[in-house]
């Protein structure tokens, strides 16, 4: 195969290395996450498959800073995120990365509105911005009427369209994806990795996506799978080149 892209000197956006994360289940230790190391380019899609329980949503929450792992580095743009405090990361989190649930995680008394701008608290970029970024979202996503209904007014493709917007209203550097077509059926599960695929393509910024769907997968640049906690590459560049095509 061709290797001409994955040779060129590159900045990685994201480099995980020797990453371990256990968790005790009764009087055992349970080792999720098992000297896993990674390196992903800017603007790459990389998605991560395998069964439940494999560690992958475990390694994402670590890759995204949601968990604190028991060994091992994670830099984000070079910043060692595992060597930073609680209102460090916080902040940088806010500026650098957004996160989209499975579940949605919409606080239910607050509007899509309200949800949607919740990190812009934890942030320090000019409020023009928000404003210019709000208005592109909510019409790439198509949620324009709905802004001011509470999550228990809106269907579950709805509430997946806020939450998406909520990830992206800082725009992040990288967006990370816990499942997020999960819970949809196959029309609406489509429909968000596309709306993902097109704002990542006006914003400009890296995607990992976790995901038992090979449907979705397939779209990304590389492939990798977890089994066990280990993480192993799956598929690699298309003739050493990203993907072109558009879903």
């Amino acid at each position: 195969m061709n290797r001409q892209y994955s040779d060129v000197k590159s900045k990685y956006i994201l480099q995980a290395e020797s990453v371990i994360k256990q968790y005790k289940q009764y009087d055992e230790v349970i080792t999720a996450v098992n000297r896993v190391d990674l390196k992903v380019e800017e603007g790459e899609f990389v998605a991560i498959i395998g069964t439940s329980g494999s560690g992958k949503s475990t390694f994402l929450h670590c890759c995204a800073g949601l968990d604190r792992v028991d060994a091992g580095s994670i830099k984000i743009r070079g910043q060692d995120i595992t060597k930073m405090g609680h209102d460090e990361l916080s902040r940088f989190r806010g500026e650098n990365m957004g996160f989209v649930f499975q579940r949605h995680n919409l606080i239910p008394q607050f509007t899509a509105l309200e949800n949607i701008l919740i990190p812009t608290l934890m942030c320090n970029k000019p409020g023009y911005q928000y404003e210019e970024t709000l208005r592109r979202l909510i019409k790439t996503l198509k949620i324009e009427d709905r802004l001011h209904h509470l999550p228990s007014e809106l269907s579950g493709g709805q509430q997946q369209r806020v939450a998406i917007a909520r990830a992206l209203i800082n725009m992040p550097q990288i967006l990370f994806a816990d499942e997020p077509t999960g819970n949809l059926d196959r029309a609406n599960a489509d429909e968000v990795l596309s709306l993902l695929l097109k704002t990542r393509d006006v914003i400009g910024q890296t995607l990992i996506m976790v995901t038992h769907d090979m449907q979705i997968a397939s779209h990304a640049d590389r492939i990798f799978r977890m089994d066990n906690g280990r993480l192993t590459l799956e598929r690699d560049y298309i003739d050493g080149q990203r993907r072109t095509t558009t879903y």
